[in-house]
């Protein structure tokens, strides 16, 4: 149980690289409408970008080697089957972030004048490349391995991002995430998180992965309807206080017995990236561009019963 809990923290771990280079964003675009694609060539903006990453990319792998693998000992390459666990959330997690790495590097790509097909490959790149350096680093540790599933789902998420751009130059349908805290982690606090941030990274319970589609870009050139508005479809899951299973009891002290289901969304969402704005609002907005806000949510789950939230995190 110890071993899930450092992949799932290790993992945690990779995305918050990705925040990190949103957070590197708001020092690119503070005096203008944020990242517009150049349509010239900007080697000075490359050599930002291109240190910038290099750096949060040494920095997460570095972190990443002596926080964890260097502890456990190295094996050949193997696979590890990890399928069944947590009613594939993790799965969706991992498209969903190969997704919006893709996206982001290639606004990167077109702000400093790289082309359109070449910019959807570097971002194609880009996602899949960072997350199978993860993969492979799990396929020569003992205690983990290589998941085809996880890689299947990192070509999803890359998939869905090059082939938007490709055929419509733009994302009309966008990948999101949100997150409140469940009512599971205090019953195994090693798996779920034991603090804010850690729950938020951690407990599956209280995480949601949404397909947003954005209105306005399905409509004719002349509508008129705002370009901000969305509607967004979700997945979740709930009841689970361990990967496969829920486990009776953890260090001699019982657990309570919890439903594991599968929970399905529809939600109205705002893409406020949108919105032309000044350039800090600018900035705040793409910053936000993975994150769905909250809005009123209709579920039904695996079980079949509907819940209507009049405010959905």
């Amino acid at each position: 149980m110890k071993y899930k809990a450092i992949t799932q923290a290790r993992r945690s771990i990779s995305r918050l690289g990705i925040t990190a280079g949103l957070l590197f964003l708001s020092l690119t675009g503070s005096t203008q409408h944020f990242l517009p694609p150049s349509d010239t060539y900007r080697p000075d903006r490359l050599k930002k970008v291109i240190i910038t990453e290099v750096a949060i990319g040494t920095a997460v792998s570095v972190g990443l080697y002596y926080l964890w693998y260097k502890k456990f000992p190295r094996s050949k390459f193997h696979f590890f089957n990890d399928n069944r666990e947590w009613l594939q959330m993790d799965k969706v997690g991992h498209a969903v972030t190969a997704y919006n790495a893709g996206v982001l590097q290639y606004d990167l790509m077109r702000w400093s004048g790289v082309k359109k097909n070449d910019a959807i490959i570097i971002g194609s790149a880009t996602a899949l490349g960072s997350l199978t350096i993860i993969e492979l680093l799990d396929g020569f540790s003992d205690h983990w391995g290589f998941s085809k599933t996880d890689m299947l789902a990192n070509l999803v998420g890359t998939a869905i991002f090059a082939a938007q751009q490709r055929w419509w130059d733009e994302q009309r349908i966008t990948m999101k995430f949100s997150a409140h805290l469940s009512p599971y982690a205090q019953y195994h606090k090693g798996e779920l998180g034991n603090n804010f941030a850690s729950r938020i990274l951690k407990d599956y319970n209280g995480q949601s992965y949404w397909l947003s589609v954005n209105i306005r870009s399905f409509l004719p050139a002349s509508s008129s309807f705002p370009n901000w508005a969305a509607v967004s479809f979700g997945y979740g899951a709930d009841g689970m206080t361990g990967g496969h299973s829920n486990p009776v009891t953890l260090k001699g002290v019982p657990i309570p017995h919890f439903e594991r289901t599968r929970r399905f969304m529809i939600a109205p969402d705002a893409d406020l990236f949108r919105v032309r704005s000044i350039a800090p609002v600018d900035a705040a907005t793409y910053i936000t561009k993975p994150f769905k806000w909250p809005t009123p949510t209709l579920e039904v789950n695996s079980k079949g019963k509907f819940k209507f939230y009049g405010l959905y995190h």
